[in-house]
């Protein structure tokens, strides 16, 4: 630039600014189509990509099209991006060849080579074409060859940097194509500017910003930069973009200071650490203050004064964007850091200068998001402001104490001056709110020109914060708010105003169980409650405040000593007592009973052992200590003995009280636990980890407000219990700490006694405890003499002396010389006397008193049992022995089996399934000498062992065979066996198969006979016994037997008396063997054994062993001339599906009834397996007719299709019905014609009567030769 050129004008930083486009050429051209192209340009938006992976946006393009001039050109260095020309456009309409030779190229090519110099490359040729020009000359060439020589020309390589614009002043849809095409470039150029320029600005400031390690960068020079950048972004309304410098130069900044803090420091922050000389706050009213940014500029600006226009810059972007409650959060934070950063860089501060500071900034803010929002988003919005008018109420309350404002003197000489000079440091009045009535430095002015003014104004203040708060549920900030009004009432001596404040934020801090502020906020209550009078209320206070381990020993003994002085103090009205609680005086820790059970007979002594824990810091004189009992009687609680009340007691009789928390009325314990998890953040692109923290998941379980119904502060109103019964404690020094106090009571009444109220008097005051939690009772109980008999064994055993326990609970009762138990004998059960039997006394706390011999005295009918001497609710106790007699129920039929035989029901026992022990009861009537009922007891008695019988067949020879199991738990010894047959037959004979030295081995369980006749068994074991039976006349029908032995406990004690032998006794019927079945299976002819899948001949010869017999006389039997026979059926069965009977398996035979009659029968049976297979089973059944106990009418399911039989078997399995069908008898009574008519029967022979000798015996089957598949039955 030349000297003699004018300056250029300094750049007004507004949001007027606009990008500039330099116009070169015509400039009458220019000037015809320029307010076409300022209102096209903007109208549609262009998508702006930027580097560094940023997201597009959409932006609409304005610019500030000004003539060329060389001086708009940036010179070397120069970093100004509001004053860069980021387009240069040339303007023609030339379309004559010889003009543009003349002069158009000459000026194009001196443009050209102007932008060179500068290394400007964002150029644009516009060649205007206009109909009319054309009419008017008629050797013009085409437009193309201008358009064509001008691209030769200059636009060798960028042909797209010309461009054509067709009658630009015409409406007509060629001219709108040719604008839209020109516009669309021009938008393009412009963004391509945009792009590549402030990418390299951008580039030019991170290289600026990374030598701010060096020794001479300069924070100032840096910001300047970046705010350009800025400016820019502003210009092109990218108000977020332009945000984000401002945040980050902040971020930047505020790291220095806080590693200036920590020892780091840059010499440039040295600038900024001069004392603040002025505190007129933020101004945010203009969108620059530029004379802030000039002492920036310049390195002259303070800490605040960096700050002020930092945040002016970033609340004004933020207005922009429609963000102003994110203003009110930032200025907050900023005002709040502004004050540390001071403390850390060590600046110089007046005092009450930065009080002044932020209240005006905080008003300053409040004013400007006020002028930019209707009252209604206001008033919708007051959580975002609040903290500004709560910050503002706490610096102006500072200012008032500051400056004497506050005092009850009013402010003195030295506070005038320190107000003086705090009004000097404000300066004049800033001429933008000069005509503001309300502006924040008119405010701060007023509220310290005297003391009314600034109680005015404090109070306005206070009481729109506090309902604020409210309005948005903060009620603990809305507290906070209060107690410091408070404070200020009582510095005012206004008591009655700041009572009512402290109450209300002790309530809150008592509910979320804040400790120091409920100290501080407990002493300031009790020094206005002393001013107010309110001696109760006071005296609550101070047993509070003395018990509060957050106070120093000596501030807790004074106000322990405020409680003491009034209660030495002589009362006005004798009788009036001051009732407080009790949990600030001491605390109920535990309680002790003596008797533990907490039970206590009448008259008996009952002891209470408490432990209070004193919490005053002095030994407290205590006039008398009373526990206020409560007595009940249940209905019928006669009834109840001290056992049953002992159940419901504790083991050890001490009982825990929780602590009580007197300053927390709602228990941290009570809160929920915290959730906290991790929360990772992780990039979408590489997955890599950006950021990680922990998050609270209930923290709206944890903040929530609490609050109690009531304050623990206000009157209690706690009341004294008077009853007639109290347990009292007289004249008792309470030391600091824990110390016992014992009561003691003599029962009367029995009942419930529950203590209801602890009371501890100290003169005219008295600390109460309304209710002893947990319940605390103890009973006294009045209790009727009982008699308890029990086994001292699980289950008592019959046929063994047994020992039982008498146990006798006096009660009331006293027993005396001479008194006894009566007891009547059973006929079945025996009681025994032994010979040193003693009684022992206990008394009620099982404690063992005396014992003396017990006399017992026995007759027929009655056993006489003297008692000792023993006094009331004292326990007798005492063994005696008892036998019951061993005999085994009888049975009246024959049992094949090892069963368990049917009880005898005379004995009423009771049996369950299984292997049990078979029981009897035995009642006993006993008279006791304190009743005239009489008392009736049971006793069950247990059979050890369970006998059962069989019936053993050899031919025609009998056996019997007893088994006898024992089922108890203890071993025996037997001897004297013995079978008898009480039926008296002359002619049958018992002969014993069991030999002293035979050796017995059943059921794996082996079994000794000893020496000496006596046979050993063991608990769970079995022993047999076998007889032969033998006659010589004919066998009587039935045998009835007696079975007996003698047995005794197998243990080394001898008995004192002998023990009769256990008995058992059968019935046996039909023993004698009428029929032999011997069954032989034959290989078919040729073969020397059976094959599988071959037919075997089988014979069964049926064989009469005897004449005729009683037995014999029934339906089935005929009698002719020349014989007498009976009706047989035999059936052959294979239930182990070994062999398969071919043809007819059953049939109806006429027997003779004479000995060594023979039947036979033959039948094919078809062997299905390879091996020794066991024969079929061949069963005989008597064929009895029909007779008219049948004739009744008979359901359709009794009718069986075919010549079926009904079959009456005994307990023998049905023989397959399917194979009856199958194959019908010859001997069939009655066919399918006949269907209707009543069928005959078949009975089971008994199992005695028939004797198989081919049972056990096996056939060799061998495999058929073709056989693939081999089977083998293995038996």
């Amino acid at each position: 630039m030349d000297a003699s050129e004018e300056p250029l004008p300094p750049v007004i930083y507004t949001m007027e600014n606009k990008p500039i486009v330099t116009c070169a050429g015509d400039q009458n051209l220019f000037t015809s189509v320029y307010p076409t192209l300022s209102q096209q340009l903007p109208r549609e938006p262009m998508e702006w990509r930027r580097s560094y992976g940023r997201a597009p946006k959409m932006i609409h393009l304005e610019s500030n099209f000004v003539q060329f001039k060389e001086e708009l050109l940036p010179k070397e260095g120069n970093k100004a991006l509001l004053t860069f020309p980021f387009l240069h456009i040339y303007w023609t309409e030339c379309c004559d060849t010889e003009v543009y030779k003349a002069t158009v190229k000459d000026d194009l090519t001196k443009w050209q080579n102007v932008l060179k110099a500068h290394s400007s490359v964002d150029w644009l040729i516009v060649i205007v074409e206009n109909d009319a020009k054309k009419k008017n000359k008629t050797n013009i060439l085409p437009r193309t060859s201008i358009v064509d020589k001008i691209r030769n020309d200059f636009c060798n390589k960028q042909s797209d940097r010309c461009v054509v614009l067709s009658d630009p002043l015409k409406d007509s849809s060629r001219t709108q194509e040719s604008w839209n095409a020109f516009l669309t470039k021009l938008r393009t150029l412009l963004l391509m500017s945009f792009t590549k320029n402030l990418g390299k600005f951008e580039d030019d400031m991170r290289t600026l910003r990374e030598k701010r390690t060096e020794p001479g960068w300069s924070f100032c020079e840096y910001f300047m930069v970046q705010e350009e950048l800025a400016f820019v972004f502003e210009m092109l309304q990218q108000f977020e973009d332009a945000l984000v410098q401002y945040d980050e130069l902040d971020a930047l900044f505020s790291q220095y200071v806080v590693n200036f803090g920590a020892g780091d420091g840059a010499n440039w922050l040295t600038f900024f650490c001069q004392p603040v000389k002025s505190w007129n706050g933020l101004i945010l009213r203009k969108p620059i203050d530029m004379e802030k940014r000039e002492s920036i500029q310049r390195r002259e600006a303070t800490l605040l004064d960096l700050r002020s226009y930092l945040f002016s810059r970033q609340c004004t972007l933020l207005l922009f964007l429609q963000r102003p409650w994110e203003v009110a959060q930032r200025a907050l934070e900023l005002l709040h850091n502004c004050v540390q950063e001071l403390k850390l860089l060590e600046v110089s501060v007046p005092p009450g200068a930065l009080d002044c500071w932020v209240f005006l900034s905080c008003l300053e803010v409040l004013q400007r998001i006020e002028g930019c929002c209707d009252r209604a988003q206001i008033d919708s919005n007051i959580a975002h402001t609040v903290g500004l008018w709560s910050y503002a109420t706490e610096k102006l309350k500072s200012l008032g104490y500051l400056c004497g404002l506050v005092s009850e003197k009013g402010p003195n000489s030295e506070d005038l001056n320190r107000t003086v000079d705090l009004l000097a440091g404000l300066g004049a009045e800033r001429p933008e709110t000069a005509n503001t009535a309300q502006s924040p430095y008119k405010k701060l002015k007023e509220a310290l020109s005297s003391v009314e003014a600034f109680e005015k104004h404090y109070l306005d203040l206070s009481h729109a914060t506090i309902e604020m708060y409210t309005s948005i549920g903060r009620i603990r900030s809305a507290k906070f708010v209060g107690k410091d009004l408070a404070e200020f009432y009582m510095r005012k001596k206004a008591p009655q105003k700041a009572e009512i404040y402290l109450q209300g934020a002790l309530k809150n801090y008592l509910a979320e169980g804040w400790a120091l502020p409920i100290t501080h906020t407990r002493k300031q209550l009790a020094e206005c409650q002393k001013h107010l009078g309110q001696i109760e209320n006071y005296l609550q206070s101070s047993s509070l405040l003395a018990s509060d381990c957050h106070l120093t020993e000596e501030e807790r003994k004074h106000f322990c000593q405020e409680i003491l002085d009034f209660a030495s103090q002589p009362s006005d009205s004798p009788g009036h007592k001051i009732v407080l609680p009790m949990h600030s005086f001491a605390q109920l820790r535990d309680l002790h009973f003596d008797p533990s059970n907490a039970v206590v007979h009448v008259g008996g002594v009952l002891s209470i052992e408490i432990t209070m824990y004193s919490q005053m810091p002095v030994p407290v004189h205590v006039e008398q200590i009373v526990v206020n009992v409560h007595f009940s009687i249940e209905k019928n609680s006669y009834r109840k003995t001290a056992e049953w009340l002992t159940k419901h007691k504790t083991a050890n009789g001490i009982i825990n009280f929780p602590p009580e928390t007197a300053a927390f009325p709602v228990s941290q314990n009570s809160l929920p636990a915290l959730e906290l998890h991790e929360m990772l953040e992780r990039s979408p692109s590489d997955n890599s980890l950006n950021t990680t923290g922990i998050i609270c998941r209930n923290v709206h379980m944890l903040l929530r407000r609490q609050e109690s119904s009531s304050s623990l502060e206000m009157p209690s109103g706690l009341a004294l219990e008077e009853g007639p019964h109290v347990l009292r404690c007289s004249l008792v020094t309470l030391e600091p700490g824990a110390n016992k106090i014992t009561f003691r009571t003599q029962a009367k009444e029995p009942g419930t006694y529950t203590l209801r109220q602890l009371c501890a008097s100290v003169g005219s005051v008295w600390f109460v405890l309304p209710h002893i939690y947990p319940i605390v009772q103890y009973d006294v109980y009045s209790q009727e003499p009982q008699l308890h008999v029990e086994p001292l064994a699980d289950s008592l055993l019959a046929g063994i002396p047994q020992k039982v326990k008498f146990t006798v609970t006096t009660g009331h009762y006293t027993i005396k010389n001479g008194d006894s138990l009566q007891l009547s004998n059973a006929e079945a059960m025996l009681i025994l006397c032994p010979v040193e039997s003693r009684a022992v006394v206990y008394s009620n706390t099982r404690e063992q008193s005396s014992d003396a011999a017990l006399r017992i005295q026995s007759s027929d009918k009655v056993t006489s049992i003297s008692l000792p001497a023993a006094p009331a609710y004292h326990v007798i106790e005492f063994e005696l022995e008892v036998l019951s007699l061993p005999s085994a129920p009888a049975l009246g039929g024959e049992s094949d089996m090892l069963g368990t035989p049917e009880p005898h029901r005379k004995h009423k026992d009771k049996q369950k399934t299984g292997h049990c022990m078979v029981t009897t009861d035995h009642k006993v009537s006993i008279d006791c000498p304190w009743s005239i009922y009489s008392t009736v007891i049971a006793l069950t008695f247990s059979v050890p062992f369970r006998t059962t019988h069989a019936l053993l067949s050899s031919g025609t020879r009998k056996y019997v065979q007893v088994c006898v199991e024992n089922l108890s738990e203890l071993d025996f010894q037997l001897s004297d066996s013995y079978l008898v047959d009480t039926g008296d037959s002359t002619d049958l004979q018992l002969v014993p198969l069991n030999t002293q030295s035979q050796q017995v081995n059943m059921a794996d369980l082996r079994v000794s006979f000893s020496a000496e006749n006596r046979r050993h068994i063991h608990s769970k074991q079995s022993l047999f016994f076998v007889w032969e039976l033998k006659w010589t006349e004919e066998p009587p029908p039935s045998l009835h037997c007696r079975f007996s032995v003698g047995f005794s406990p197998a243990s080394e004690e001898q008995l004192s008396i002998s023990l009769k032998p256990y008995t058992y006794e059968f019935q046996v019927e039909n023993f004698f063997t009428l029929y032999n079945v011997k069954a032989e299976i034959s290989p078919p002819s040729g073969m020397e054994y059976c094959r599988t899948g071959s037919l075997c001949s089988l014979e069964v010869l049926i064989t009469r062993l005897s004449d005729l017999l009683e037995v014999d006389k029934d339906e089935a039997l005929t009698e002719s001339d020349e014989h007498v026979t009976t009706k047989l059926m035999y059936e052959v069965v294979d239930n182990s599906s070994n062999w398969a009977v071919c043809g007819k398996s059953c049939g109806v035979i006429s027997m003779p009834v004479a000995a060594q009659a023979t039947h036979r029968v033959h039948m094919e049976v078809m062997p299905l397996f390879a091996g020794y297979l066991p024969l079929p089973d061949v069963r005989l059944f008597k064929y009895l007719p029909h007779h008219s106990a049948h004739s009744s009418q008979l359901d359709a399911d009794s009718w069986i299709e075919n010549d079926s039989l009904s079959v009456d078997k005994h307990g023998d399995e049905q023989p397959d019905s399917s194979s009856l069908k199958s194959r019908g008898s010859v001997h069939s009574v009655c066919s399918s014609e006949h269907k209707g008519l009543p069928m005959p029967r078949l009975q089971a022979l008994p199992a005695g009567q028939v004797f198989n000798s081919s049972s056990g015996t096996q056939v060799l089957v061998i495999p058929s030769q073709d056989d693939h598949v081999l089977e083998v039955s293995v038996t």
